[in-house]
């Protein structure tokens, strides 16, 4: 334990009032680690895929050496890969960012070649959160919140699994799959939306979890580059929004909430303008008891990660107000990858009388946390 941890531990009983909620935390497994929760034959077909495969990175810094798209800071001395040990997470993100609460979102549930397998990296890496992050142990400080990984390509089994740990005092969100065939509108799916709607938690979809293992897939095929992706992916998203809203699941399940995580935000303004104008176009046929931006406000979130930052900040705080951007945006940070935004570098962005909202009270609300924590000795308070 470093000296620094030691001196959070000394603050007593005093509470301190939640100031950052962080939304996209990214907790690695250290090697070898998460396999002890798979059960064979599947554990042995990972370990030789894994020797097998080559370089899974396909968003990596523009100076890229060998970090494999993180923070080169976040690497632990013990050799493991970025993110993988918690109490590095807390002094960078806690102690020294000032996030209050993360909530971690683990991408290691979404690498399987058959739906099958999907639910098996599923289910082990919610052991796997509970027993190694979230435990008395590495949670002591009761900042971290997990993330019940879901495969949504077989959504019975991902029910099952919501509703195992539903229960959990620290988990906060369902994580699913990004790119299901077909998209989130279709029926198959409402045994996710019923069980995440039964409990009172949102479901969340982070950018790249594509299905099998795949690069998320743009309108006219399968990306090349790096720019192509990062330029594009928000399309997968508008997708999957004009889906849940034009094919009922919000009439169906009127409390639902769903968070897009990384796939930007800016972009709904003029997709919210375009559903109303053809909602108004079209009248009755298309079933919709209320407007599309409704929906949008009312069951929809996106993450501040990343912040498309135009030159003249009166353009963004313009946009922000005209999509009221307190109605659906959440902090995040993005840790430990190389694109991570400091809390106190976004709070300047946000508009002054929405910066409290964005930056904690949306997640407090949505994600049912608290409002205060136990306080930590040298920690920084970004605002």
């Amino acid at each position: 334990m470093t000296v620094e941890i030691q001196q959070a531990r000394t603050a007593g009983t005093e509470q301190v009032e939640v100031r950052v909620v962080d939304s996209d935390v990214h907790p690695t497994p250290r090697y070898g680690e998460l396999e002890q929760f798979i059960p064979e034959p599947y554990r042995s077909q990972f370990q030789l895929r894994k020797q097998l495969a080559g370089n899974p990175v396909y968003y990596d810094a523009p100076d890229y050496n060998h970090a494999f798209a993180m923070r080169t800071d976040t690497f632990p001395d013990d050799g493991n890969f970025a993110g993988s040990d918690p109490a590095l997470t807390f002094r960078q993100l806690i102690l020294e960012a000032g996030c209050d609460i993360a909530i971690l979102g683990p991408l290691t549930g979404g690498g399987g070649q058959t739906d099958e397998e999907q639910h098996v990296l599923a289910v082990a890496t919610n052991d796997w959160q509970d027993k190694c992050w979230l435990d008395s142990e590495n949670n002591w400080h009761k900042r971290y919140r997990g993330s019940i990984v879901a495969a949504i390509e077989m959504p019975e089994d991902g029910a099952r699994e919501i509703e195992r740990w539903a229960g959990h005092p620290y988990m906060s969100q369902v994580l699913i799959n990004a790119e299901p065939r077909p998209s989130w509108g279709h029926p198959k799916y409402d045994p996710i939306w019923a069980a995440a709607t039964r409990h009172g938690i949102p479901v969340a979809c982070h950018l790249g979890r594509g299905q099998h293992n795949e690069l998320p897939m743009s309108p006219v095929g399968f990306m090349t580059y790096n720019h192509d992706l990062m330029v594009t992916y928000s399309m997968l998203a508008a997708n999957q929004v004009s889906s849940l809203i034009f094919d009922g699941v919000f009439d169906r399940f009127p409390t639902l909430q769903i968070v897009l995580i990384e796939h930007a935000f800016t972009w709904i303004l003029p997709l919210m303008w375009r559903m109303d104008a053809i909602y108004k176009a079209r009248g009755p046929e298309n079933g919709l008891k209320r407007r599309p931006s409704e929906y949008v406000k009312d069951n929809i979130w996106f993450t501040t990660q990343p912040l498309d930052y135009p030159e003249n900040k009166i353009e963004l705080t313009n946009a922000l107000e005209w999509m009221e951007a307190d109605k659906i945006l959440l902090f995040s940070s993005d840790y430990p990858h190389w694109t991570f935004d400091d809390p106190q570098w976004v709070s300047k962005h946000m508009p002054e009388q929405w910066r409290e909202k964005i930056m904690f009270q949306n997640a407090i609300d949505l994600f049912h946390l608290p409002s205060t924590v136990p306080a930590l000795a040298g920690q920084k308070r970004p605002f």
